[in-house]
């Protein structure tokens, strides 16, 4: 016996760990989490590769490559407002230097009222053709005059400048003066990104809309040639411009600038753009910004980047490079062409001479040098007197108001799917949180560590299921631990590191439960650094969480996923299988306590404290920290918070 005990005691300290830094895994790295996510899209990104060169082979294959881009393309959009009978008006005109500029508000859906300029040639006979021109992040939006679209009126061809959601007349998070609460339009659009993601839509998709209505606009013009509809923008403006050319089969020439790049590369160097530049599963669909071109095919598109700019010179070349491909299978090389300049994120002179001469060239079939642009400006350009739709009309809807209405139109559809059976509900579930049908539970346990503590034996183990993120674990076990006594489970945003050593001093005596305190992905000694995460973003998670949503796979369903592998380390662990198991979790956690509770029966009791009670408050007030972190795609045409409170069968607590 003796032999045994020496044989234990020289084991346990082999395995001795520092009892500060809790440390579990076998490893430290700060972006390991993050390099995991990405190796998913590098998988995508090769299998779209392979699809690609193959395409490339033949004319026939390639238009079937494109016809597939455009169905999963499109399958993205989600739901949008319903299309209706345009209402417009022009509210003033104000006369520029070989043109002239009517001030717009038309209306894309009921309520929703958009602010535009349209640039218009001085001189013209008959209909000309046209450009909607989308707007780069800039918090007035189409502001006091555009110099592209003047330069593009001067030499014969129309502008209309659309403000973005957000932007310009059109910005959300206000106060009753009109000023913004936010630090400017790339955080506004990040936090109005969440609402539109959990009704099953995207921000992208919502510009693409106004964008799409702002033709039909143009369409019912007599002075418009809508056989010549082109579109064009530059930074946030690009964005806007990829999605309509692959959306929108009434543009005949597109010109994309400062946006066009690899999408894959721009996420491992620099991590997600704003809440306006992507939609999810992007790369499960594989679909890459160069396929946004390709969708334009075989009609003339231009690619505009500077070789200095941050959004990456290396990553546009080989994207170009695809499309270049494309086109000349297809026997139309002529009509792409790639344009770049000796600049940062600026589109100088001789960029703005190159784009107009692009569209004269297809919407003109002229070659003639371009005429000079002469200098004008004027300080009243507002389309509204208020600066702002939201607070010029009494039926305007903000975004918070119009999503409010549609979670509200949703209701019964949420009340009929609760009331389903719980395998048919689980099986959706699934689908939202982009787990597998079958689960993998075959689990491999590495201890990293052992102590002994004053009334209970610490062991630290490394969980590692296929596939899936290492899960750090520390376990318990008390000296006086019973047949019955239940396994407690600690789960908070603030990571198990904190709660252990706030646990340590208060120096409790054991109550005879064993106690688990786990980091799930994302948290603790797996969390992203924070320099990785903008404080624009409002989101300490914000890179890992919008990569999750690239590849279908959401952070929320990632960490149940975490909870399922927790769940079985306890079922085959001797010293643990068969006691009742209880989660206590916080914050971020919680949600995702909530949904493994639903779709795992071996959690007798979820007990949460600071969480997110519905989703409902992301709509209300989307002035929130970490939102992005708890978005699940579409999940309110299924379900609300309240409602898996509901299905839980009071297995799940919720305790303030």
């Amino acid at each position: 016996m003796k032999r045994i005990m020496t044989a234990i005691i020289l084991t346990l300290l082999s395995v001795w760990v520092s009892a500060q830094d809790y440390q579990a895994l076998r490893f430290r790295s700060a972006a390991s989490f993050f390099n995991y996510e990405m190796m998913e899209v590098h998988q995508h990104n090769r299998a779209r590769a392979e699809t690609f060169n193959r395409a490339v082979a033949t004319k026939e294959e390639m238009e079937t490559y494109i016809s597939g881009l455009r169905a999963r393309f499109r399958k993205l959009l989600g739901a949008l407002p319903v299309r209706g009978k345009m209402k417009s008006s022009v509210v003033d005109t104000k006369k520029g230097r070989g043109f002239y500029v009517e001030k717009i508000i038309f209306c894309s859906a009921p309520g929703r009222y958009v602010t535009a300029h349209l640039y218009l040639p001085e001189e013209h006979r008959g209909r000309v053709p046209a450009c909607i021109e989308m707007c780069g992040h800039g918090q007035n939006g189409k502001g006091c005059g555009s110099m592209i679209a003047e330069r593009m009126a001067v030499n014969g061809i129309a502008v209309m400048v659309v403000d973005p959601l957000g932007q310009g007349e059109r910005q959300q998070l206000i106060d009753v003066y009109g000023k913004n609460l936010t630090r400017g339009v790339t955080t506004e659009h990040t936090l109005l990104a969440p609402m539109y993601l959990l009704l099953g839509s995207s921000l992208a998709a919502q510009e693409y809309f106004d964008n799409s209505r702002a033709i039909d606009y143009l369409l019912t013009r007599k002075d418009i040639d809508g056989s010549k509809i082109g579109c064009y923008g530059f930074s946030g403006g690009g964005t806007q411009t990829a999605y309509l050319i692959g959306l929108d089969k009434r543009i005949q020439v597109g010109c994309v600038g400062l946006f066009f790049s690899s999408r894959e590369r721009t996420l491992e160097s620099q991590g997600p753009s704003d809440g306006c530049q992507w939609m999810p599963c992007e790369g499960k669909e594989h679909i890459e910004i160069a396929d946004m071109g390709m969708m334009m095919a075989p009609k003339p598109f231009l690619v505009m980047d500077g070789l200095y700019d941050f959004v990456d010179h290396w990553g546009a070349l080989q994207g170009f490079d695809e499309v270049k491909q494309c086109y000349t299978v297809l026997g139309h090389s002529e009509k792409v062409e790639q344009y770049y300049f000796e600049d940062g994120h600026a589109v100088p002179t001789d960029a703005q001479e190159k784009m107009v001469t692009w569209f004269r060239r297809w919407l003109l079939d002229d070659m003639s040098p371009l005429k000079p642009l002469e200098y004008w400006q004027d300080d009243n350009m507002l389309c509204t007197k208020s600066g702002q739709v939201n607070l010029e009309y009494r039926n305007a809807q903000s975004s918070m108001q119009a999503c409010m209405d549609e979670m509200n139109s949703l209701a019964d559809a949420r009340e009929d799917f609760c009331r389903q059976d719980l395998q048919t509900i689980q099986r959706r579930m699934k689908i939202i949180l982009g787990l597998p049908d079958t689960f993998n539970d075959r689990i491999e346990t590495v201890q990293t560590g052992c102590r002994m503590l004053r009334t209970a034996t610490e062991y630290r183990y490394q969980v590692n299921c296929k596939g899936e993120y290492p899960l750090p674990v520390i376990v318990r076990i008390p000296s006086d631990i019973r047949a019955d006594s239940p396994i407690v489970i600690h789960l908070t945003d603030r990571g198990k590191a904190a709660w252990l050593a706030e646990n340590d001093r208060m120096d409790a005596c054991s109550n005879g439960s064993i106690t688990i305190a786990a980091d799930l992905r994302g948290f603790g000694e797996t969390a992203d650094l924070y320099q990785y995460n903008l404080s624009k973003y409002w989101n300490s998670q914000y890179r890992t969480a919008v990569v999750a949503l690239h590849v279908g796979r959401p952070l929320l369903g990632q960490r149940v996923m975490d909870i399922r592998t927790l769940l079985n380390f306890c079922g085959q662990q001797p010293i643990l299988s068969g006691h009742p198991i209880c989660i206590e979790a916080d914050g971020i956690s919680a949600v995702a306590v909530m949904h493994a509770t639903i779709l795992d029966e071996r959690i007798h009791a979820a007990i949460l404290t600071k969480t997110l009670k519905t989703w409902r408050t992301y709509i209300e007030y989307p002035l929130q920290q970490n939102m992005m972190s708890n978005t699940l795609v579409g999940v309110l045409r299924y379900y609300d918070i309240p409602d898996l409170v509901k299905i839980s069968r009071k297995r799940i607590n919720i305790c303030d």
